[in-house]
């Protein structure tokens, strides 16, 4: 391994408690939440190494898990305060930022009886013994990444349990130990159920929520699936919503546990991951109707006072194609006073990652042409907004549409480049919703971060 990053500041995550709330959803056959979320961060970690057999790396940034030399890792968490059955419990562990942290196998992680080493006691001759059952095992594994185990059977209530973490592979996996702080391994446990019930429509103002870069083996799905459990509304997705290649078994194991227990109210958008498997079959029959008809992926539905939109940026979008021809007339037959949009990728972007996809644009002329109000965008994990424009990226405070970039779903994130104009507000290390407030004549938008984090975003806008 290389030398390590310069250390993040530490954040005192110690328990944070999702609230439990009942949801009340706003159409027939949606499902109510009564699921409450805890993440703990471990109260011990360290590994061993046998080419160094008396040495303690308890205070080491690095969790090191190889075959050759053998390193193994140790890891042990304090779970208290949840009342209720574990319905789920996941161990998430973050890949170091540094050279050859990445590998081919992540590690087998192992339950464990012995719950009373010491962080900065153990050796590779004295290690506590790895007896218990395989709870799963990480294959591929990049650098600067979450991944994410499912050890529900593991850990049933409170209490303190211990995981052990091996591996046969001779190009090992290194992560972030407990002193990094931010990218500290966790222990996500929810309580409590999701079921599907029959509601009406909510007095108030109706409710457009989501994100986009949501789900894969490890990401930070879990957490903000946990913000939707007590956020009513509609859900929205910004594509990518599963990776790498929108598979079925994809979308079965990773989007399906986490946001797909609210599947019932999404009305989802596709990402290019998810047209990784040929005509994004996975996502289609996945979401069946939910994802509109006919396979072609862009639908529109209202809410409220409010006409929403939902787009393919997988597909052609240029003037006079069969999706900008579609927009224009759904636009035009339109009776709401406002509107929003909503695709994967995004005409306005200050990210190092993907540049503005201008082959989007005419999508954009068409909701300027009839005064949209706003457009939401993924692509690029982050979050962004921008102030009023038009489709040339003009200042317009008189028939502009507000933007955001909300790709801040899951996936890992990505950095800011050259910041462009107009950009108001930009966030890169925090997952979270965006909750969007439709008022009868204008919105209020909110950016939701996870538990143990404190950015957030919000304000108003009038409609045109």
């Amino acid at each position: 391994m290389s030398g390590r990053r310069a250390p993040l500041a530490v954040l005192a995550i110690g328990v944070v408690t999702a609230a439990t709330l009942t949801v009340v959803a706003t159409s027939d056959h949606l499902p109510t939440a009564s699921a409450a979320t805890s993440t703990f961060t471990p109260t011990a970690d360290t590994h061993v190494d046998n080419s160094a057999t008396g040495t303690n790396h308890g205070t080491s940034g690095q969790l090191g898990v190889d075959g050759s030399p053998i390193k193994r890792v140790f890891l042990k968490f304090a779970v208290s305060g949840v009342s209720g059955a574990v319905t789920s419990a996941k161990l998430r562990v973050h890949t170091d930022d540094v050279l050859n942290s990445n590998s081919p196998a992540g590690g087998t992680f192992h339950a464990m009886t012995n719950t009373t080493w010491s962080e900065t006691g153990v050796t590779w001759n004295n290690q506590p013994a790895i007896d218990g059952a395989a709870l799963g095992t990480l294959g591929s594994v990049a650098r600067n990444a979450w991944y994410e185990v499912d050890v529900t059977a593991h850990v049933k209530a409170n209490g303190t349990f211990s995981f052990g973490v091996t591996s046969t592979n001779s190009d090992g996996a290194d992560y972030d130990s407990r002193e990094t702080g931010a990218t500290a391994p966790q222990l996500v446990v929810t309580t409590g159920t999701t079921t599907t019930t029959t509601t009406t429509q909510p007095s108030g103002d109706p409710v457009l929520v989501g994100a986009g870069d949501i789900a894969n083996s490890a990401s930070g799905d879990s957490a903000t699936a946990a913000l939707l459990d007590s956020i009513p509304g509609t859900v929205f997705t910004t594509g990518d919503n599963v990776y790498n290649s929108g598979t079925a078994t994809e979308f079965a194991n990773y989007y399906d546990p986490t946001w797909g227990r609210h599947k019932a109210r999404t009305r989802p958008s596709p990402g290019n991951h998810d047209y990784g498997t040929a005509g994004a079959t996975g996502y289609y029959n996945y979401f069946g109707t939910l994802a509109g008809p006919s396979g072609r992926g862009y639908y529109s539905y209202d809410l409220g006072n409010w006409h929403i939109v939902s787009l393919n940026s997988n597909i052609s979008m240029a003037a006079g194609s069969a999706q900008e021809q579609w927009l224009r007339a759904d636009l035009a037959a339109n009776t709401k006073p406002c509107t929003a949009a909503y695709w994967h990728h995004p005409l306005f972007t200050s990210a190092a990652n993907h540049a503005p996809s201008t082959a989007t644009r005419p999508l954009f002329q068409a909701l300027y042409d009839h005064n949209a109000d706003v457009v939401l965008f993924g692509h690029n994990h982050n979050y962004e907004r921008f102030a009023p424009q038009n489709p040339n990226g003009g200042l317009d405070t008189t028939r502009g549409i507000r933007t955001f970039v909300a790709g801040m779903g899951g996936a890992s994130h990505y950095g800011f480049g050259t910041i462009r104009p107009n950009s108001e507000v930009r966030n890169s290390d925090t997952y979270g919703v965006l909750k969007l407030t439709l008022r009868s004549n204008s919105f209020d938008w909110q950016f939701v971060p996870v538990a143990g984090k404190t950015f957030t975003d919000s304000g108003t806008t009038a409609c045109h």
